[in-house]
């Protein structure tokens, strides 16, 4: 079995439960050399092998794979943060479904909940942004019809800019072209979420690109947009005395204005 391991942000105790046991008890071990904190390795039993795919092909990593599973090894294929947010792993199962090679994928913590938690932001705030965009900049990978930065810029959402740190001028002006964000609309730096050498760099989409190079940021930073990171919101309506839920009613009355009919209405999970 192939097990595809999202290695969560960067600290080491921030890999799942199950994706700690799976790295205990695996044989070979591919992981992101690049990215990974090299500490979840001393999880590793001494007879694995280890082999860092920061210096593989796909092709290399395949048959690395295919080798192990032929010879009924368990093997673990580390990722940085979710495998499924730029972790380039579809094409390994795509490879591995031509192969008949089982696998599963066990998650991980994203280093866009890192960068939350480090800036200790909600990033969807009642009355502010009820949704998030992922994305980054175009570069040598382009980005399909209808993504340009500016596009989704356009929605006023929460964004956060993965693989875009060297590109902060550039960014900078396609989120100001979006119309929805103005100079000053809050945005922050995070470089190397949950790793020990973590920075938080607040500024504005104005003083982006500035912040960036005043701070020397290249690599491995998220760049956090939106008026969730400052200003007012609105209280969530799930604790909300006046509010009844499926497993509470109302215990106050609702205020006589500042709200429709149907703010008081039932709801499982409106906040």
């Amino acid at each position: 079995m192939i097990h595809f391991v999202g290695a969560g942000s960067g600290a080491p105790d921030l890999i799942t439960v199950r994706g700690q046991r799976l790295l205990s008890e695996a044989d070979v071990v591919i992981w992101a050399g690049s990215l990974v904190n090299p500490q979840l390795l001393e999880a590793c039993k001494p007879s694995c092998a280890i082999h860092d795919s920061a210096r593989m092909t796909l092709e290399q990593v395949i048959e690395v794979m295919a080798a192990a599973d032929a010879a009924g090894k368990e093997v673990v294929r580390l990722h940085t943060g979710d495998p499924s947010i730029y972790g380039a792993h579809r094409e390994q199962m795509d490879e591995l479904d031509r192969l008949g090679i089982s696998y599963d994928v066990c998650p991980g913590v994203s280093s866009f909940c890192g960068a939350a938690a480090a800036l200790r932001a909600e990033f969807t705030l009642p009355g502010v942004s009820q949704s998030v965009i992922l994305t980054r900049l175009e570069g040598r990978t382009p980005k399909p019809a209808g993504e340009a930065t500016r596009s989704l810029a356009a929605h006023g959402a929460t964004m956060v800019v993965f693989l875009s740190a060297s590109m902060l001028d550039k960014l900078q002006a396609e989120l100001l072209a979006g119309g929805a964000y103005t100079p000053g609309t809050p945005a922050a730096i995070v470089y190397k979420a949950t790793w020990p050498d973590e920075r938080v760099l607040r500024c504005t989409v104005g003083t982006l690109a500035q912040t960036g190079a005043d701070n020397g940021i290249r690599l491995t930073a998220l760049v956090v947009v939106g008026d969730v990171l400052a200003g007012p919101h609105d209280r969530s309506r799930l604790y909300d005395p006046t509010f009844t839920t499926l497993f509470r009613k109302a215990s106050h009355a609702a205020p006589a204005q500042g709200e429709t009919p149907g703010d008081a209405g039932v709801a499982d999970d409106d906040n």
